[in-house]
């Protein structure tokens, strides 16, 4: 009797199940079975940071099981694990659809690439400053990378260190950057961008012009020589030192004896304050030799000399001790040609103490035609 009252209670839930609910195991199973995600190998795919420790890196996609992070760059998971959270979102690339383990094997190198390059552009736009690590001293700069691991290049001419160059390796610095190309994987910073013009007034307000000052080769140009000055204050500021500052006697080359890292002595000639830099000079600490030879010339002396160099505007000559004097094209007659190592008389029409150069014209037989 209980079990006919069990079977007629019973009967208008079965009632019900059939007009709505499934009937059978093989439905129930089917309707509640879960449209995981298809993994392939080479896909990108959006997922959730489950676990996030030294050792282990797992992500949902949403597949049968949680993904495993694989990478073997220990700087790309140093950026990864200082910068993710559990529950951050993130993409990743298959590697492997299954691993032996059963589960989907991927890397986020390409979310994290996506991550620091951003980083670094936005960073470049506001021209705010970011660490980096200098990682080896060359001949031209400095191999630097930041704490995710991005490699760049600090050159000589923008950085601001006093120190010895190969004593720098390992230290941290902050620098701005300057230039940038995800493309090409170059990236150029400068320690001197993010300084503002107050920061070079500052600076400079306890230095004058004509100062005797003691500074530190940071590099060695072609035209000239980078220098870095400590004030009484213990800024430093940027000199620099013209090809044409270096010597009394005119050089084609900055002599090998300058090199980077060395203490040199020079004069401050003026403050740039639209290139943050102090002109200096080497050769005003020395007095000018060619003022007491220019002294033995004097207006219509006659003197004799070789022709130096043939310009568009005239012609060069070389007098005795280093003297160079100068004809103007157009006080050459026509009919003489002057070449290069051709022997010359000249009558002295100027001294010019400026460009240490004697201003000459050619002494004549006859003045010709047109002559002026």
């Amino acid at each position: 009797m209980a079990d006919t009252k069990l079977n007629k209670s019973s009967k208008p839930h079965f009632a019900e199940a059939s007009r709505g609910r499934a009937t059978t195991m093989a439905d129930l199973m089917k309707s509640a079975q879960i449209n995981f995600v298809k993994v392939s190998k080479g896909e990108t795919l959006s997922g959730t940071v489950t676990k996030l420790t030294s050792s282990e890196i797992l992500v949902d996609i949403g597949a049968k099981t949680e993904c495993m992070v694989l990478e073997k760059d220990k700087r790309i998971l140093r950026s990864l694990l200082s910068s993710l959270k559990l529950g951050d979102s993130v993409s990743v690339y298959v590697l492997n659809a299954e691993s032996d383990f059963g589960n989907p094997v991927v890397s986020l190198r390409r979310f994290n690439d996506d991550r620091v390059w951003g980083k670094l552009e936005d960073l470049q736009k506001k021209k705010e400053q970011v660490d980096i690590l200098v990682d080896d001293a060359t001949k031209g700069g400095f191999l630097v990378s930041t704490k995710d691991g991005v490699s760049g290049f600090l050159p000589n001419s923008q950085a601001v260190f006093l120190e010895n160059a190969e004593g720098l390796v390992g230290k941290t610095i902050k620098a701005s950057v300057i230039e940038l190309s995800r493309q090409a994987k170059k990236i150029i910073f400068s320690q001197k961008q993010g300084a503002s013009s107050e920061d070079f007034e500052k600076a400079i307000k306890t230095l004058k012009q004509n100062d005797k000052i003691t500074t530190t080769i940071s590099n060695v140009a072609p035209f000239g020589i980078f220098t870095l000055i400590k004030t009484k204050d213990d800024a430093v500021v940027e000199g620099f030192v013209h090809i044409s500052e270096i010597s009394w006697e005119k050089i084609a080359a900055v002599p090998e004896t300058f090199k980077q890292g060395d203490t040199i002595e020079a004069q401050i000639l003026h403050f740039d304050k639209d290139s943050q830099r102090i002109n200096l000079s080497i050769k005003q600490l020395i007095k000018d030799p060619f003022e007491e030879k220019l002294k033995s010339y004097k207006t219509d002396q006659k003197v004799t000399g070789v022709v130096s160099k043939v310009l568009s505007s005239g012609v060069l000559v070389n007098l005795s001790e280093g003297i160079e004097g100068f004809i103007k094209k157009e006080k050459i007659p026509p009919t003489v040609k002057l070449n290069e190592g051709s022997a010359v008389n000249a009558t002295v029409l100027e001294v010019d103490t400026r460009k240490h150069r004697v201003i000459l014209v050619p002494v004549l037989t006859e003045k010709p035609i047109g002559y002026r």
